[in-house]
């Protein structure tokens, strides 16, 4: 394995320390196990952990039944999930005002990710593991990734592995820990809890998990459908950064790199002070209006219940379908349940560019009506481009023009990548990251709802809850990964 030795006095305190070992596993793009047998290793578990995933009528869910007085879809224990309906007013929107259906999950789940030192680079033990919802069967999950009903055994199946190093995780040993927010058009105030614990002693290696560096997760993240959402997310949080990092290690580091670590290490050289951004934000969820309220699924108006499916009338945004599921590799080998199954494949994109040789991504003061605070930073553009055609033009995303004109030369980073696949069903999206040269970033009319951050704001936003949403973060650690790249 390769091993990039770091200069001794680049950092003084045990934070700075943790902060340079993440970053040297960036940089190192062979482990414990080099990327050729993690590929061989990979694909013997998308042949072994098949899901036969069957689409069935509502009325077949077992255990899932409709409320005769509400039209909500429950589970019989009252755990898990309910499907219901969602009253939306956002008097100063293009769209003043429209019901839909939504998931509401109160508990909050754990995504978890060990880590561990091999030959002095820090590993971070990732599971195999197939979704319902993934449209490629297998992909690379956290070490934990369970809600609350799954890890107290609400379906009476097997115990999920490794939760108690993170259930009981002493303090001094966790390098990322927030409650972050899931997706706003789909859920109800969803959050799980994003950690990662740093462990010491030997961990039992079980069937369908392995040790990664983050520099070869930074590389299987470049390719389509490997590293799911949950797992995006918890690496997103990692404090990821480098101060002098040129200087540290001058070989590995070109233009692009350095212009994506100094932004990860600068606040200072941002266009706008992070108080600015902080009040900005502010003031966004003051002038955002929003009133959500919770309604029986049977008064949303507009969408169609049929046999299969509740969709909108339109063909548009997203269908509520049924799924029969059977698998020898989870914690239950078959069950039923709802999913959210959205129309066509979206886009989310940066825009990014570089002020004084620091990368900074524009981000978007997004209005979604399950977030917990109304609003929350998103990617420059994030929609389905299907869905405008029935909207009013206003509605149209500022920006999304110059990302589907983007000339190749311009795109840093290009993947097809899934959402969480054990709620919503074949959930992919383009996700793109576009860097426009400094004079025209400079030149971009950013309007009241954008502005220019560094990642190293970004990154210190991602310590606190309801800044950063779900879509963002993904694109966060994919500008991580441009780095080692």
């Amino acid at each position: 394995m390769s091993r990039i030795s770091p200069t001794p006095v680049a950092f003084q305190t045990d934070n700075h320390r943790t902060v340079l070992r993440i970053t040297e596993s960036a940089l190192t793009p062979e482990g414990v196990l080099s990327l050729a047998e993690f590929r061989t290793w990979f694909e013997e578990r998308r042949q072994v952990d098949v899901a036969q995933v069957r689409r069935i009528d509502l009325a077949d869910l077992d255990r899932w039944s409709e409320d005769p007085h509400t039209g909500n879809i429950g589970h019989d224990s009252g755990k898990f999930f309910v499907v219901e309906g969602l009253s939306v007013n956002h008097s100063d929107g293009p769209v003043p005002r429209w019901t839909q259906p939504i998931i509401n999950q109160p508990e909050i789940g754990i995504l978890g990710i060990l880590a561990k030192e091999f030959d002095g680079v820090l590993h971070f033990l990732m599971q195999a593991k197939n979704e319902p919802g993934n449209a490629g069967g297998v992909q690379l999950s956290p070490t934990v990734q369970a809600t609350r009903s799954n890890y107290t055994g609400v379906h009476g199946g097997a115990a999920v592995p490794y939760l108690e190093y993170f259930r009981s995780a002493d303090p001094g040993t966790v390098i990322a820990d927030a409650l972050q927010s899931e997706q706003g058009s789909w859920f109800y105030q969803k959050r799980n809890r994003n950690v990662v614990v740093e462990v010491q002693d030997e961990v039992p290696l079980l069937d369908g998990f392995r040790w990664l560096t983050l520099g070869q997760l930074h590389r299987l993240l470049a390719e389509d459908d490997i590293v799911n959402m949950d797992s995006r997310t918890v690496l997103s949080c990692l404090p990821f950064a480098a101060v002098q990092l040129a200087t540290t290690f001058p070989a590995a580091v070109d233009s692009l790199q350095t212009a994506v670590l100094r932004s990860s290490s600068q606040e200072e050289a941002g266009r706008h002070p992070t108080g600015e951004i902080l009040s900005w934000v502010t003031d966004a969820r003051t002038r955002n209006q929003v009133r959500a309220q919770r309604i029986p699924l049977a008064d949303v108006t507009s969408w169609r219940h049929t046999a299969t499916a509740i969709e909108h009338e339109a063909g548009l945004f997203f269908r509520v379908i049924g799924v029969d599921v059977r698998t020898g590799h989870r914690e239950v080998a078959s069950w039923t349940q709802p999913m959210i199954e959205p129309v066509g494949t979206g886009i989310v994109a940066f825009l990014v560019t570089r002020f004084g040789g620091v990368l900074h991504a524009l981000v978007h003061a997004r209005v979604e009506p399950g977030y917990f605070d109304v609003v929350e930073l998103a990617p420059t553009v994030q929609c389905n481009e299907e869905n405008y055609g029935w909207l009013p033009a206003a509605a149209r995303p500022r920006f999304l023009d110059r990302v589907l004109a983007a000339r190749p030369e311009e795109i840093l980073f290009e993947a097809a990548l899934s959402e969480e696949g054990g709620r919503f069903y074949h959930a992919l999206n383009r996700y793109l990251i576009i860097e426009l040269d400094a004079g025209a970033g400079a030149a971009l009319d950013t309007g009241p709802d954008h502005r220019w951050l560094t990642l190293h704001q970004l990154v210190g936003l991602l310590r606190h809850s309801h800044y950063v949403n779900v879509q963002a973060r993904s694109l966060v650690a994919c500008l991580h990964s441009l780095a080692g790249a």
